[in-house]
């Protein structure tokens, strides 16, 4: 099963760690000073020729049907504070380039820290066992497009460091002023910047500069004995500046305690089948899981995916559109191209039931006989490309939300999630509920601890009776994980009314 999407970053992005207070600026900066430059990464003006490159490209292709020379630089720095004082700090500065040569299903990939000739021609030796005899036909290159979807500006710089200390140590009181009930606060604030060059066998070179940033609050509040959590934040390819503003964080602090203290007077979930109210926005896991994993190209191509072979078929109740766009503007998951060189687009999937469309890179796209849709996402120089989502979102109807809930006579309204799995073979899945309430006759009721949703993503989708005016993108807190890579993507959807879902709980 694939992990869902994860709201804290993942723990191996913290590679290098300066704990306690006094050390933290100085090896952050002379790390950056000695190892890598502030200049914009140029790897054909400062590491490689690139005459000399294309041509050892052009050798690890021959006879290929597609690959390309992979640049990256990426700078990132997480800020956790916790308990009332800095836990960690971290700045993880990287750099390094992958060679891949794809011939039909086989794909050679090599890859190195060290951008140099020499590197690159070890490289081409490795990537050329995938291409054997040769005999392919190499595919065209990705459309031009001269897009730019967010800025090219570091994140990292918006604010000094000591400056961004100070800013995490004012979330921390004014979280610990509103309530008294507040006995811990943790305060995470990241950002990243990286640049990419692509260099294609026809000579073609692409280039994107992707900054992201976040801000991430949690809260554990305690009374009579007993302790509740709530988080709240977001973040997006945007810099620091909007987030450290109180009044972005103010509010993200303010709903990370009304979450808490919800779930402080929570009572045991039931358990049973029932049919479920979902909230706007962040519960588009849901959709990104029991849905999205199974319209990647690769699973379908493959034969693997709940979805595969359906093509024209109506797999959703009447109504249901499902969108992947890579295209909105300083979103989590956009992409202005993808990490094969291909224009992010706006992908229908599901048009008013239907199955369209699959999401596909250019090796999956080529075999299936169709056009890749920008979808080739890879976390780092260090792993090849594959069909990935960007952002994922079910398009809204005309029901109003109140009226969704309404209509539950003996069900949960479940407003927010912590994360899920899903089984792309039978598209099973399992989330948790981090809010949630029971609906008796249409009202909403006490909230609920410990409810899980349970189902698979074909029958969710038939059972589909109602379908909410409010859609929602999340905040822009999700990673996804696939075949042991990260990516950052966004998810939303409006509320939904879902007939006959198992509800996982504490109570029957």
């Amino acid at each position: 099963m694939y992990p869902a999407l994860h709201v804290p970053y993942p723990e191996q992005q913290l590679k290098k760690e300066h704990c306690g207070k006094q050390p933290l600026f100085a090896p952050i900066r002379s790390f950056k000073e000695k190892n890598m430059s502030d200049a914009p990464f140029r790897p054909f003006e400062s590491h490689l020729d690139a005459e000399t490159a294309l041509s050892l490209l052009r050798e690890a292709t021959h006879g290929a049907d597609d690959g390309e020379l992979f640049l990256e630089r990426r700078r990132s720095e997480v800020l956790s504070f916790d308990d009332g004082r800095v836990k960690t700090a971290s700045f993880d500065a990287s750099e390094g380039f992958g060679l891949r040569a794809v011939r039909g299903e086989t794909a050679g990939y090599a890859h190195s820290s060290v951008i140099d000739e020499h590197a690159l021609r070890r490289a081409v030796a490795t990537a050329r066992l995938a291409v054997g005899d040769g005999g392919g036909t190499m595919a065209s290159g990705p459309q031009a497009t001269n897009r730019k979807l967010y800025s090219d500006a570091d994140p990292m710089l918006d604010a000094t460091f000591p400056a961004k200390i100070d800013i995490l140590r004012e979330i921390d009181a004014y979280a610990r002023s509103r309530d008294a009930r507040v006995v811990q606060v943790s305060v995470n604030l990241a950002a990243s910047h990286q640049e990419i060059e692509i260099l294609r066998p026809e000579g073609t070179r692409v280039t994107d500069i992707r900054p992201m940033a976040r801000l991430n609050v949690s809260v554990i509040v305690e009374q009579d004995g007993r302790r509740e959590s709530g988080m709240a934040g977001g973040g997006g390819r945007t810099g620091l500046s909007g987030l450290i503003d109180p009044a972005h964080w103010k509010p993200a602090v303010d709903e990370a305690l009304r979450i808490a203290l919800v779930n402080l007077r929570a009572e045991p979930a039931p358990a049973g089948v029932m049919d479920v109210v979902l909230g706007p926005g962040w519960p588009g896991i849901l959709l990104h899981e029991a849905i999205g994993h199974g319209l990647e190209g690769d699973f379908n191509r493959k034969g693997s995916s709940a979805f595969a072979g359906l093509m024209g078929q109506r797999i959703a109740a009447p109504g249901v559109t499902v969108l992947d766009d890579g295209t909105i503007p300083d979103r989590r998951g956009s992409i202005t191209v993808d990490d094969e060189g291909t224009p992010s687009a706006k992908n229908t999937l599901i048009e008013d039931g239907i199955l369209v469309g699959y999401m596909q890179d250019r090796q999956n796209a080529r075999l299936m006989g169709v056009a890749p849709t920008g979808n080739g996402r890879r976390e780092s120089y260090a792993h090849a490309p594959m069909p990935r989502m960007t952002n994922t979102y079910m398009l809204a109807g005309d029901a109003a939300p109140e009226s969704l809930v309404a209509d539950l006579a003996d069900g949960i309204y479940a407003v927010g999630f912590g994360g899920g799995q899903v089984d792309i073979t039978n598209g099973k899945f399992v989330f948790s509920c981090t809010e949630a309430y029971r609906v008796k006759n249409g009202k909403v009721g006490a909230p609920v601890k410990g409810a899980t949703l349970i189902g698979d993503g074909a029958t969710a989708l038939q059972k589909i009776r109602g379908i909410g005016n409010d859609l929602q993108l999340d905040p822009g807190i999700g990673n996804c994980g696939k075949a042991g890579q990260w990516v950052p993507v966004g998810v939303g959807q409006p509320s939904l009314l879902i007939g006959g879902l198992t509800v996982g709980g504490a109570a029957a």
